[in-house]
């Protein structure tokens, strides 16, 4: 078993997140085989949206049995419950609420409206993290964790040149003065990723093409945090022909 990063290719967005989602799909159903729950970290932004959504769109979830599955995700707005920038409303929307999940099996992170500050708010999902912990470990070994990457080469909600991505001794961090808006965030750090079994990437669009190329360079993460992200298993990169403008041919496996 290598855990090699792979980058797969698609013509284009909608491809792309419809064969994501016939994976993802397939993915789980050969865990449930073998595990009687698994855990899977869900991301924000337009494709992991547009990946969700395919996913209810196919017959084939059907088969999967959903009431197994714990769901979590990689970083948070720090806005109200329900407000429309939250991750956990747009996972919720595009597929969450039709699967009928038991509520304890949903682990979203705490809303700015909870009465909780910032920093408490990270110390909540630490303890959220850690009434599902693997031994030896604070927090759960996910079974899958998806993660989008920004023009900058950001992921979840740790960014370049900020101290986030460094943070190796706490499993959540308070993000404050965030590049992108709203300032105040929550993010998994590092080493809660890099612990997965398997790290999904999905992204689309011209303007990622020179962070793809430039983490799987070897760029620093400091710099370009998703060069910093590989899972045990396996390190896979979903990506449309845009997005994979900069990558060498020789680490393409075209799935089209």
């Amino acid at each position: 078993m290598t855990n090699e990063r792979r980058v797969l290719v698609h013509p284009d967005k909608g491809t792309l997140a419809g064969a994501v989602a016939a994976r993802f799909i397939t993915k789980v159903l050969d865990l449930l085989d073998v595990q009687e729950t698994i855990h899977v970290v869900l991301t924000g932004g337009s494709m992991g949206g547009a990946v969700l959504e395919a996913v209810g769109a196919s017959p084939a979830h059907k088969s999967v049995d959903w009431q197994r599955v714990h769901f979590w995700w990689g970083d948070e707005r720090w806005v109200p419950a329900g407000d429309d920038e939250r991750n956990d409303r747009q996972s919720r929307e595009a597929l969450l609420d039709a699967l009928h999940l038991p509520e304890e099996h949903i682990h979203p992170f705490p809303a700015s409206d909870s009465g909780l500050s910032l920093d408490e708010a990270a110390d909540a999902y630490t303890a959220e993290l850690a009434r599902y912990a693997a031994e030896g470990l604070p927090h759960p070994v996910f079974d899958i964790v998806f993660l989008g990457v920004g023009p900058d080469g950001h992921i979840a909600s740790l960014f370049p040149h900020r101290s986030g991505i460094q943070v190796v001794d706490r499993p959540v961090i308070a993000v404050r003065e965030s590049p992108k808006p709203p300032p105040e965030r929550l993010s998994l750090t590092r080493p809660v990723i890099n612990a997965a079994q398997r790290v999904w990437l999905v992204l689309a669009g011209a303007d990622k093409a020179s962070a793809l190329g430039l983490a799987l360079a070897g760029a620093s993460r400091d710099e370009v945090p998703v060069a910093g992200i590989k899972g045990r298993r396996r390190t896979v990169f979903f990506v449309d022909r845009d997005a994979a403008a900069e990558v060498p041919d020789a680490l393409i496996a075209r799935d089209y």
